[in-house]
């Protein structure tokens, strides 16, 4: 039967054996050793210190154990003989692991603050980046753009209107249609080159409303230097003054910068500068415009495109299609 026995050794003279022939001749420190002894065949111990098997160091054995005494006074049967010595000034491994050094597993105060440090810029920038996707989602939708409000014949046809050409008359702008109807361009900016291909498109309806006898008017908010004359040359009907913006109302609306984080309006840009047309920045460009179609008497208003964005044009069809309900008194 196998005994294993704790054994305290002290003096400098105490000779430990771990195996036939080698021994540690001195241990400074107190150390526990632990003999495991396994079943073999019969053989004499060899850890015995001494010339002679027979006489055991006494002052050893009284060291042991009392359930442990039996086995050393008489032969042993093993085979080896494991001793491992812990010594007390020094801690075994098991003891280094469950034990880990403070300075090791409490980290400096400098590194903690600059870990604390990027956690937040890197959740500052996140919080900047989600809050940047979500604006120009927003922005490309119709949850901020300012609804437009209908305008009545009634409102309209108080207007004063300018011409832009000789002595500047001003009149009612209900004798644009009174007897005939009219196609009316609001025109945002004309130095705009998005204006400019607008009125570029409706100018090529200009034929056929002729035939239907239905006149094309553009009105603008100012006349800034020669921009109402380098108008001219892209649309085929008559330009008029409206400096009270009677036409841009009754309630006006207003795109700025939320304008150029839109998809819709860098697709007119593009389309618009691949057809070839070119512009400026004179003048006012921030209130919309839009384009009417009048009926003669008391039909009112045909048809009514505001302006959604920079560069939204009306569909010429959509025109055509309400000029040809226009009933021209003869």
């Amino acid at each position: 039967m196998p005994a294993m026995a704790f054994i305290q050794v002290q003096p400098k003279r105490i000779a430990l054996f771990l195996g036939r022939g080698h021994c540690i001749s001195h241990v400074n420190n107190s150390v526990k050793t632990r003999v495991y002894n396994c079943n073999s065949t019969a053989v004499q111990p060899h850890w015995l210190v001494g010339p002679s098997p027979d006489k055991k160091p006494q002052f050893l054995i009284n060291k042991l154990h009392p359930r442990c005494r039996p086995y050393l006074k008489s032969p042993v049967c093993c085979s080896c003989v494991s001793i491992r010595a812990y010594s007390a000034n020094q801690p075994s491994e098991r003891g280094k692991n469950s034990q880990p050094n403070i300075r090791e597993s409490k980290a400096s105060p400098v590194i903690l603050e600059g870990q604390t440090l990027a956690m937040g810029m890197w959740s500052l920038g996140l919080g900047a980046v989600g809050a940047a996707i979500a604006g120009i989602i927003l922005a490309n939708t119709d949850l901020f753009l300012t609804k437009p409000e209908p305008a009545t014949v009634e409102y309209l046809e108080d207007a004063d209107l300018k011409t832009t050409i000789g002595d500047n008359k001003t009149f009612k702008a209900r004798t644009l249609w009174e007897k005939s109807g009219a196609v009316i361009m609001v025109v945002r900016r004309p130095g705009c080159f998005l204006c400019r291909e607008e009125a570029a498109e409706l100018s090529s309806l200009k034929p056929q409303l002729d035939q239907l006898g239905v006149p094309l008017y553009a009105v603008v908010k100012e006349d800034i230097d020669t921009e109402i004359q380098d108008f001219r040359p892209h649309f085929a009907g008559d330009v008029f003054l409206d400096e009270k913006q009677a036409f841009y109302g009754p309630h006006q609306r207003k795109m700025g910068g939320l304008g150029f984080i839109r998809l819709g309006v860098w697709q007119n840009f593009v389309r618009a500068w691949k057809s070839g047309y070119q512009g400026n920045m004179n003048g006012e460009g921030f209130i919309l415009g839009g384009v009417f179609v009048i009926g003669s008497g008391k039909q009112g208003v045909l048809l009514e495109h505001r302006e959604k964005e920079f560069g939204d044009k009306v569909s010429n069809e959509c025109v055509l299609e309400a000029a040809k309900k226009i009933v021209v008194e003869k």
